[in-house]
């Protein structure tokens, strides 16, 4: 059934108003670029051809004007329709492309067609028999050849854009499957005209035209098809280190790079639409984890991340997910893998390293400590033993007295008291021991041991001056203890930490005298409004300001192939991880150095 004119003059009026308004939005809103200039070539042959119909439809009854000089204007446009759809489809696949002389090619065609219907009256080979009624023309040889290449040319775009929508799912696929769907429709209505299948007139061509600007309209402003390079793109996604995917609303895969597929030992196929998780669940643990993530992001601009083990390929990643929005409507979800495995094994490598050298920091002091343990015991073991022998001697007298009848209850009392005295002596020598004991104990332990306790300030210098004391004599170092708080205030921490960290600061006071003998150290206790601060000082050597500037960002040592720079570096890390205090110094060359440890009063 043929349309009636005044509908048809309505719907030619909107096609036209329609490629009016499309081409001169993209004309004032998008960048100039190859692409633009295609789709307003576009729009400009869909005007002409418009216009040119409206014309015939409008006047050619009224003027007696017959309707095929009407289409020598139309076919024009006709003529820029398939040039500019192929160029259009060419452009948004290689995103630029260089006009070379060989696309001139295309223009013979469309030339000698024009040529042949200007002059259709003197040799009728473009129309034997013409009509506004398709099923009533009659075609000649030079209209068929137009016809051929206007679909070849079409075919060509669909193609393009079909191959572009199954190499790039997600977004780039909408606007793929909107351009095919819109050039289909004027393609099926051309191939069943020529073929009769149909009964329609010439006007229904611009008006399934239009539909295909309706689409191109839609891939251009609802998904941004003028403002990506979709083949430049992938290849910088697809040489991306990271392995990313788009996923929709349904957690099914849209969207991927290579690197994805090569990490993960995949295929384009296997992933391509795909749930997610269940891709995942081989590979992955925590997957209940990953799923709640997921269904938090989608209504939420944050960015989510986490690191996951997947137990399969032996490797640790790095994720980020990110909701995509455009214009406040949901997109998708972008998820990124960095694969940290390298990272994870160095810090292992790293950690293993470090606790070796804590360990042998650790024997090393306590190779120290077992030197002083042995100058410390001896002098009470031989006042014991002396006391032993002093107390064997005083029995034996008294039990030589019990009968001798000249002893009277004097002596056996100076008796009794000389056994008093050399009982108070063990004891003395006892207790002594036994603080070395405990002390020595507490240093044995290892450094990664949290003990929080609390200790009094007495207890703290009590223990430095057992373990310290026989080095400081070996050297011939006096110590200098200056408190000027209350002995029996009260810290809060592990004990034996603190000492071994002052420890290591009188070492390095007594080697920056590098074997000078009687000089002094001063250890100096001092309590502010905030913090009791235990002080150091030497005036030795000092230190260079290179070292000043790494000391305790770094393990950094002046004592050669003698040192491991883990004695301060670990000290600090002491201080500040178990103590949430600080350690600070003063330092100047030939005159000396001091340093600060504060601790935070609780």
């Amino acid at each position: 059934m043929l349309l009636s004119d005044t509908f048809t003059f309505v719907v030619l009026l909107i096609s036209d108003l329609v490629c009016i308004i499309s081409g001169f939005v993209v004309y004032k809103k998008i960048k100039k670029s190859q692409i633009k200039t295609a789709f307003l070539f576009l729009n400009i042959a869909m005007i002409i051809c418009c216009t040119g119909l409206l014309l015939q439809n409008l006047l050619s009854n009224p003027l007696q004007i017959d309707p095929i000089y009407f289409d020598y204007f139309v076919y024009i446009g006709n003529c820029l329709l398939p040039l500019s759809f192929f160029f259009t489809a060419l452009i948004f696949t290689k995103t630029k492309i260089k006009l070379s002389k060989k696309y001139l090619l295309l223009l013979i065609i469309p030339a000698i067609s024009l040529v042949f219907l200007w002059t259709n009256d003197f040799h009728h080979l473009f129309y034997t028999h013409y009509s506004v009624n398709l099923t009533e023309n009659i075609y000649g040889p030079a209209f068929l050849l137009f016809d051929v290449y206007t679909l070849v040319l079409f075919a060509i775009g669909i193609f393009l854009f079909l191959r572009q929508a199954i190499s790039r799912s997600g977004l780039f696929s909408l606007q793929g499957i909107l351009m095919i769907l819109g050039t289909s429709v004027p393609i099926v209505q051309n191939v069943l005209s020529i073929t009769k299948t149909i009964n329609t007139t010439i006007y229904l061509t611009p008006i399934c035209f239009s539909i295909t600007l309706l689409f191109m309209s839609l891939a251009i402003f609802k998904f941004g098809f003028l403002k990506i390079t979709p083949i430049a793109l992938q290849r910088i996604v697809d040489r991306m280190s990271d392995s990313y995917l788009v996923i929709n609303e349904n957690n099914v895969i849209t969207d991927f790079n290579k690197t994805f597929l090569e990490t993960f030992h995949l295929t384009a196929t296997s992933v391509r639409n795909r749930d997610f998780c269940k891709l995942l669940e081989p590979t992955s643990t925590n997957l209940d984890e990953l799923t709640l993530t997921l269904e938090k992001a989608k209504n939420s601009a944050e960015t989510f991340t986490f690191e996951r083990h997947f137990k399969t390929l032996n490797k640790y990643f790095h994720i980020e997910i990110n909701n995509i929005t455009n214009n406040g409507n949901f997109l998708g979800i972008l998820i990124l893998f960095k694969d940290i495995t390298q990272h994870i094994e160095d810090m292992k490598t790293i950690q293993e390293n470090q606790d070796l050298l804590i360990e042998k920091e650790r024997l090393a002091s306590l190779g120290q400590l077992v030197g002083g343990i042995a100058h410390n015991l001896k002098t009470p073991i031989m006042s014991i033993a002396g006391a032993a022998e002093g107390l064997t001697d005083l029995t034996k007298e008294y039990d030589a007295s019990i009968d001798d009848p000249e002893v009277n209850s004097h002596d056996h009392h100076e008796i009794a008291r000389d056994m008093t005295e050399w009982i108070e002596k063990i004891k003395t020598h006892t207790s002594y021991m036994s603080d070395i004991i405990t002390a020595v104990k507490g240093q044995a332990v290892t450094l990664s041991e949290d003990i929080e306790d609390a200790f009094t300030i007495e207890e703290l210098l009590k223990r430095i001056n057992i373990l310290m004391r026989h080095e400081l004599k070996n050297a011939l170092i006096e110590m200098n203890t200056n408190t000027n708080v209350d002995t029996n205030f009260t810290l809060k921490g592990n004990v034996n930490s603190l000492v071994q960290v002052i420890n290591n600061l009188i070492s390095n006071a007594i080697q920056a005298y590098n074997g000078k003998t009687n000089e002094s150290i001063d250890l100096i206790v001092e309590k502010n409004t905030d913090s009791i601060i235990i002080s150091i000082a030497d005036h030795g050597c000092g230190m260079p300001e290179d070292v000043q500037d790494k000391l305790f960002k770094e393990m950094i040592t002046t004592k050669g192939k003698n040192g491991t720079g883990l004695g301060l570096f670990m000290s600090y890390s002491t201080i500040r991880g178990h103590f949430n205090g600080n350690i600070t110094f003063e330092s100047k060359m030939e005159k000396g150095t001091t340093f600060h440890v504060v601790l935070p009063i609780d």
